[in-house]
């Protein structure tokens, strides 16, 4: 919500500024900066567009209606000035501004877009995770963890934290495995901040944007009778305009000049600050995820509702009386719970789902990676000024995905069905594992906030 209402407030105010300076001249021409400003609402959202090209187009397309401008005692067809707009490039009427423009823009989109793709990413991996069904082997476990020692005559002796621990790797060994590819993930988000903050940030780049591109009309205007002698000798002498036209002078069809910027003139108090302070919260709360899921069975375990607490080790239920809990404590990940002593797991069938999830997270941590070096990966670069500015495109590893594809990945039908037909089996679970899920479901949505 934040850059959707910067690039409408954007948009706001070069409208505003540019029906004070150019007047009719601007609202008779004013669909050519709508249409820039649609194309990057269209880009943030996900739209399939090409950065570099749309702005190419866009000050062809400006150079078009300011040949027109600046010369009315001419009539110019449209392939006349299809020949005029392909001397954007070598006579620069706008002076350096494009150029400047182009590698600011593409920088701070791709970062801010790839950015939100992340965070949405990493949201939709989390929620997706903590709806994965427990195992009946995670099930009997937690049932006799927390329920056995009703049977017992100990009511009130709550599990030991090692034992708890061993339940809860045992039952979380899966989503375990997603902390490698997760804490990548954070990593490669926490790269692209560091975009959010620096010189091409989109605040910064979209504040100004109304006085840079003034400042390159002015660019024209002050070279207009260069630009105009050169596109002459280019594309031909064109045809003289009606009589009507032709006695209307320049001055009297765009002799309004912008006045210079000067940067005291914009609010101290602009929209930069609050930028850099969400920027510095998201960082905060990206750095305290890492190591979240292997972290969560300690998350749980130390939580007095569930245990009786890392300092309890005599007094405690140890899955058979009131006793110190003698096994080890078993390591992180699927592979490491094959001798685990409370949860039957098998280890040679990983979560089809999970795995899916560890593949979204890869892929999303490469686009992080090509955005944090200006590269867009939904398009392959065809201009020769990538490496000069820094913002064009490419894919790394074979890998362009379409926008959110791996957002939308559900496990397959055997593998849900498998769990559904095991879980109704084990009718004792049923409130436990909505408990369980509750209970995760919690713990994530605390995490995120």
């Amino acid at each position: 919500e934040f850059f959707r209402e910067l690039l409408e407030n954007a948009e706001r105010s070069l409208n505003d500024m540019f029906v004070r300076t150019y007047g009719m001249l601007y609202m008779q021409n004013s669909e050519v900066f709508q249409d820039l400003f649609t194309e990057l609402k269209r880009y943030y959202t996900g739209g399939n567009v090409n950065l570099e090209e749309m702005l190419n187009d866009f000050w062809a397309r400006l150079l078009e209606r300011m040949f027109q401008l600046i010369n009315p005692q001419y009539h110019f067809s449209e392939d006349y000035l299809e020949c005029v707009s392909k001397y954007t490039d070598q006579l620069k009427p706008f002076g350096d501004v494009p150029r400047k423009l182009k590698v600011q823009v593409t920088r701070a989109f791709i970062a801010a877009r790839t950015f939100v793709q992340g965070l949405t990413v990493g949201r939709e991996v989390a929620n997706r995770v903590s709806k994965v069904s427990p195992t009946p082997g995670c099930i009997r476990a937690l049932m006799k963890m927390l329920y056995c020692p009703y049977c017992r005559g100990l009511p009130t002796v709550k599990p030991c934290n090692n034992y708890c621990l061993n339940v809860m790797k045992g039952c979380l060994a899966n989503q375990a495995d997603l902390d490698t590819e997760w804490n990548l993930f954070i990593d490669a988000m926490l790269l692209v901040a560091e975009r959010l903050e620096g010189p091409f940030n989109i605040e910064s780049v979209m504040d100004p944007i109304d006085v840079k591109i003034s400042e390159a009309i002015m660019n024209m205007q002050e070279n207009s009778m260069q630009v105009s002698a050169k596109v002459f000798q280019g594309c031909g002498q064109p045809k003289p305009a009606p009589a009507l036209r032709s006695s209307r002078s320049v001055p009297e069809n765009f002799n309004t000049r912008f006045r210079s910027y000067n940067p005291e003139e914009r609010p101290t108090t602009a929209a930069g600050t609050n930028l850099d302070r969400l920027v510095t919260d998201i960082k905060e709360k990206l750095k305290l995820s890492k190591k979240f899921w292997s972290s969560l069975p300690y998350t749980i375990c130390k939580d007095e509702r569930v245990t009786a607490g890392p300092s309890v080790e005599e007094d405690c239920w140890n899955g058979h009386t009131k006793a110190r809990y003698l096994p080890e404590i078993m390591s992180d990940g699927l592979t490491n719970q094959i001798n685990n002593p409370e949860v039957d797991v098998d280890i040679t069938r990983p979560d089809t789902f999970i795995r899916q999830q560890i593949m979204a997270l890869r892929v999303m941590t490469n686009k992080l990676k090509n955005a944090y070096n200006g590269n867009d990966v939904n398009f392959q670069d065809t201009s020769d000024e990538t490496s000069g500015s820094g913002s064009g495109s490419g894919c790394t590893d074979d890998i362009c995905p379409t926008e959110f594809d791996f957002v939308t990945t559900e496990a397959p039908p055997v593998d849900s069905d498998r769990r559904e037909v095991e879980a109704s089996a084990t009718q004792p679970g049923w409130s436990l594992q909505t408990l369980l899920l509750v209970f995760l479901s919690l713990v994530l949505q605390r995490q995120w906030r």
